[in-house]
């Protein structure tokens, strides 16, 4: 017993939600076949448990009202409510976000959607993103796969599952579990770091550098360029760096390059990776494609930047025809890019191929510039 006078006992308690969390994805395979459902009309996907509770997708290829008949409108749904749970006597609550897939099934910073806890009030209830992409920008994007006509979308969801109230010992107990590798999983949303970087490459606040190239201006940050090109962190600090200047709004000039190269060099510089088509562009071009690709392949040798370097030779890789792979070859040997090199030597072993190339006067001109290149492939059709 305390003594007398002394103060009163003090306890703790908290009360805590519990959570429950699971994906999952929706793969729009046929896509094209689904443009032409009317507006509000949805397709629903397979369904799926999380904390108990029973939900599916919703799809809506033309949107949910005639506003955004040009969106495609995505929904989380609550089938079924479990008996004895949160849900069982009031609303379920659940915060969820939904994704937009890449070809290598990351979810796409750009196009993923997140919202708050929201209430589903029984069977039936839905909360989701009405405008959660317009189909002319999904059609231009890198993530609608059109050889084979299909894109996917990943919901992920954290639903309370309890409430329940624990003492000052539990709430120990729970940290030290927390702290462990076997604590459960929490909801974290996707990585929003390159969003917010292409927003300040976008913005130009705080900028401190600017460039002049093929007749337009671009601002950025010298740090961000520092820290992602050795090259330009010899040229803004290191001993290449100009002492004419220290004035903030010099202009540095960038020859031999195309103005839209260079922006979307500087686009996968703050977010690692290619800007996707803008909204209202012509469709989108596979040799136009091809042509943007060979020109970053140059300026990301030129920078020192190796992922883009390789982005490109993979692109490059996809668009090889008996029209192109000479001058293909000819980048290949004026930038060292091994990979993208035999890609094109195995597109020549293909039967007829060579003697199409040979007549072309691209192939001329290899045979005369990169002579070592032509004995190099003649060596590995030998060998064949």
């Amino acid at each position: 017993m305390p003594s007398s006078g002394g103060e009163p006992a003090l306890t703790n308690s908290a009360i805590v939600a519990c959570t429950a969390s699971a994906s999952h994805v929706l793969k729009i395979d046929g896509y094209s076949r689904t443009k032409g459902l009317a507006t509000g009309v949805h397709l629903r996907s397979c369904s799926f448990r999380v904390g108990g509770h029973s939900w599916h997708l919703a799809y809506l290829p033309s949107g949910d009202i005639p506003e955004r008949s040009d969106c495609i409108s995505v929904y989380l749904v609550l089938d079924g409510v479990a008996p004895g749970t949160v849900g069982g006597g009031g609303p379920v609550l659940a915060q969820f976000s939904i994704s937009l897939l890449d070809r290598a099934g990351r979810p796409a910073p750009t196009y993923t959607r997140s919202g708050t806890t929201n209430q589903f009030n029984g069977p039936g209830a839905h909360w989701g993103f009405p405008s959660f992409i317009r189909r002319e920008v999904l059609e231009k994007s890198r993530h609608l796969n059109l050889k084979d006509d299909y894109f996917s979308v990943r919901c992920d969801v954290t639903v309370v599952t309890e409430f329940r109230a624990e003492d000052a010992a539990s709430i120990a107990a729970a940290a030290t579990a927390a702290a462990s590798p076997a604590a459960p999983a929490v909801a974290v949303p996707p990585p929003d770091l390159a969003r917010h970087l292409g927003q300040l490459l976008l913005s130009a606040q705080g900028a401190d550098v600017r460039f002049r190239v093929d007749g337009e201006d671009f601002a950025a940050h010298r740090y961000v360029l520092a820290v992602r090109s050795p090259v330009f962190q010899a040229e803004l600090f290191g001993a290449m760096k100009e002492a004419s200047s220290s004035d903030s709004s010099q202009r540095v000039e960038i020859r031999d390059m195309r103005a839209d190269v260079f922006r979307n060099l500087l686009h996968f510089i703050y977010t690692d990776s290619l800007p996707e088509p803008e909204e209202g562009s012509d469709e989108r071009d596979e040799d136009e494609e091809a042509l943007m690709a060979q020109h970053l392949l140059v300026a990301a040798d030129r920078y020192g930047m190796e992922r883009l370097k390789l982005m490109c030779e993979d692109t490059l890789c996809r668009h090889i025809d008996a029209s192109n792979v000479a001058t293909t070859l000819a980048l290949t040997e004026q930038h060292r890019c091994q990979g993208l090199k035999e890609a094109c030597f195995k597109f020549l072993r293909t039967p007829g191929v060579l003697n199409t190339v040979m007549a072309t006067d691209d192939f001329d001109h290899l045979a005369t510039s990169c002579p070592s290149l032509i004995k190099e492939l003649m060596s590995k059709l030998a060998a064949r």
